[in-house]
């Protein structure tokens, strides 16, 4: 199938602006600051700044430390901060809002956003970013805290008051449905258009998923203004590509990575997750519409321009990870100006950004359908012709780790009888199948840069297989049971072993909690693991009692009911599981992290290099392997690609043209974020935030790179 390309006109990179003539419109993207997430309005994660050169950067040291003070077991720092007029904002690991003289590192103010909401501040969930909006002297910083959006002023940190009902949006309401008890925590930070800001969120992977309906909220007033249902509603575009019987059941399509705003077209371009229950689809035959999808939306009405769906009834969470980058190409002597959209699966598709066509072809093909008792996955899948993808696709035999005997050994037997060598093998109730690319990807949350004056695009992905097992249902003879399995069994698995260091085992949660301690964890959350406040008290009890080893007798006629009264998938997936061996290797060979250069004129890749190094295993020969990385690269006019990201808790530069290593530093704990590039007083900085978490040590810290005076 092909397609044709729309043309638009040329463009000139002046200095530190591109400049994109369309009629007589002009638009002007300043690449010098770093004002938005993603850096730029077009969420490049480019910087014009050239003072770090190629042969300068290894002269690199730390220009100041912010430490935040509040880190905790299991936090995360996972924000990417903003510098607006001389002022860093950004958050901590229990997500209070602060600002920072960007020179220096010297507090400004701070804001602890349950000095509104009240109550103790101990939510330490994840947020990665904070979004600015000013209007002649109203100057404003708004975020997300949980279930809910807050803004405040942004030269003092007060709450705006006026702002929703007493400076917060709760985003639980305005959704369209009959319920307001959800699981919604407002991860990414939104963007900002005209006056409007525009938010996803991160929900519940389970059957008790609130659905992930796109909202634009005034920022004056807090008012919502528009709502575009993901999940479409009766007489909406898509609502056949659904189950009507259960259509009103099914959550998530939600965005959690982000989005970007093409603020010369007026449109807003969301990437979505997968709908619920991700494993098993019995519930909801068909495409499913708009999840997984490219949305192209009106960001002043919210209505659908276009849309491309990169997985038909997905199986496999193989959510969207990152907000889009909007770049301007050259392909075949032409101009285009395109939305490059990376993905878990380690491709990259790329599209017109007015019309929605694909610059390279992108071929429906015939995939392996599942044998899972009511469940019908879609015959084909969409694969794009180019860019090429950014790591291998496959897992094979030949693949798993063999560095040592003993560790092939263990591999070999922790595969079992699971299946491989397919990218679409769907989930089974027969045999475990290897997931490549993993869970977390490919490419994840960090995101792609783009360099416009080279129009290259580099992503960092991970490398490493992970395996699902399908189990079927609990038989509700103990309630108990049946609660944990529809809010917990996904991520600690059936038999709550978990998947330490990430994710713990629950198992022996009696010796480390009472019943009232571990009912707080449950309503208020802790590190990377959400709130459960929204789930009645009913069900919580039981799940306390439950976890605490005091369920074993089957439940009241009442509370049977009541159980059998939900959805519950047919099949579950027995937790997340990566492939490794017993003292966590993983279990394919290296490189486990890669980063790569692709020419996006051609869709081909330029360079390729290992990310990331496990010291253990250099000492003993097997270097470089490369590591697991959370966060994204950014590229400068220096020449220098700068990226941390990786578990040996260090940050990199490389030569953008090469991929040759320039300079490391060593972080107080990983960055597992996206660095921020920026100018104050004539110097350049260079900061990261490392919060650690994700198996490795937590970390509070902001650290800041510059070169010496």
């Amino acid at each position: 199938m092909k397609y044709s390309l729309r043309i638009v006109l040329n463009c000139s990179i002046l200095g530190s602006f591109l400049f994109s003539a369309c009629g007589e419109k002009k638009t002007r993207i300043d690449y010098s600051g770093w004002a938005h997430y993603g850096g730029s309005e077009d969420g490049a994660r480019y910087s014009s700044l050239s003072q770090i050169t190629t042969e300068n950067v290894a002269q690199l040291e730390v220009a100041w430390t912010y430490n935040t003070g509040d880190a905790g077991e299991r936090s995360q720092i996972q924000c990417q901060p903003i510098v607006v007029n001389g002022l860093l904002y950004a958050t901590t690991p229990k997500l209070n809002v602060f600002a920072l003289d960007a020179a220096t590192g010297a507090e400004v103010w701070r804001f602890d956003p349950f000095q509104v909401l009240g109550g103790e501040n101990s939510w330490a969930g994840t947020n990665r970013g904070v979004s600015y909006w000013e209007n002649g002297d109203d100057k404003r910083i708004l975020f997300g805290a949980g279930n809910w959006l807050m803004a405040v002023n942004a030269l003092t940190g007060e709450p705006i008051m006026d702002f929703g009902v007493g400076g917060k949006v709760d985003l639980r309401k305005d959704l369209d449905t009959d319920m307001e008890d959800f699981l919604i925590v407002a991860n990414s930070p939104g963007v900002v258009y005209e006056d409007l800001i525009i938010i996803g969120m991160r929900l519940s992977e389970g059957l008790d998923a609130a659905p992930g309906n796109i909202r634009a909220y005034n920022i004056r007033t807090g008012k919502r203004e528009w709502i575009f249902h993901t999940i479409p509603q009766e007489g909406e575009f898509g609502y056949e590509t659904w189950d009507k019987e259960h259509i009103r059941q099914i959550g998530g399509a939600n965005n959690w990575a982000g989005m970007t705003v093409d603020h010369e077209r007026g449109i807003v371009y969301v990437p979505t997750g997968s709908a619920t229950y991700d494993f098993w689809g019995g519930y909801r035959p068909g495409d499913n519409l708009f999840s997984n999808s490219l949305l192209a939306l009106d960001a002043k009405t919210g209505k659908r321009i276009w849309h491309f769906q990169a997985v038909h009834h997905d199986v496999w969470d193989r959510d969207f990870p990152a907000n889009p980058n909007l770049i301007r190409i050259q392909k075949d002597g032409k101009w285009i100006d395109a939305v490059a959209q990376i993905s878990k699966q380690g491709y990259t598709y790329v599209f017109d950004r007015e019309t929605g066509e694909p610059v390279w072809p992108i071929i429906e093909t015939p995939v392996t359908q599942s044998t899972l008792p009511g469940e019908q996955t879609s015959p084909t899948q969409p694969i794009p012709s180019l860019p090429e993808p950014f790591m291998n696709m496959v897992f094979e035999d030949k693949d798993i780790l063999n560095l040592k005997p003993e560790w092939e050994a263990q591999v070999r037997e922790k595969l079992g009888d699971s299946k491989m060598g397919d990218t679409w093998l769907p989930p089974s109730a027969d045999n475990g199948i290897v997931l490549f690319p993993g869970m977390d990807g490919g490419g994840e949350w960090g995101g792609a840069s783009f360099d416009p004056t080279n129009q290259t695009m580099y992503v960092n992905a991970n490398q490493i297989p992970w395996v699902i097992r399908m189990t079927a249902n609990a038989n509700f003879e103990n309630i108990g049971q049946a609660v944990y399995t529809n809010y917990c069994g996904t991520c600690h698995g059936l038999e709550r072993q978990g998947n330490p260091p990430a994710i713990p085992t629950l198992l022996g949660v009696k010796e480390k909690y009472t019943a009232d301690s571990l009912d707080i964890l449950l309503q208020k959350g802790r590190g990377a693991m959400p709130a459960f406040g929204h789930i009645s008290k009913e069900e919580r009890m039981i799940l306390v009692d439950y976890l605490m080893g005091k369920a074993e007798a089957p439940a009241d006629k009442k509370e049977m009911e009541a159980a059998k009264s939900m959805l519950y998938p047919r099949y579950y997936m027995n937790g997340y599981q990566k492939l490794t061996t017993n003292e966590g290797l993983y279990g394919s060979n290296p490189p486990w992290g890669l980063l790569t250069a692709i020419d996006m004129s051609t869709g081909k890749k330029k360079w390729q290099v290992t990310l990331g190094e496990i010291d253990s295993l250099s000492a003993q020969g097997f270097a470089p392997t490369g590591t697991e990385n959370y966060g994204g690269p950014v590229a400068t006019a220096g020449g220098v690609l700068f990226i941390a990201a990786t578990k040996d808790e260090k940050i990199r530069a490389f030569d953008k043209e090469t991929g040759k290593i320039l300079w490391e530093a060593k972080l107080p704990a990983s960055g597992h974020a996206t660095p921020a590039v920026y100018e104050k007083n004539g110097k350049q900085y260079l900061v990261i935030a490392c919060g650690g978490g994700k198996g490795t040590k937590s970390g509070d810290a902001y650290v800041a790179f510059a070169l010496p005076d």
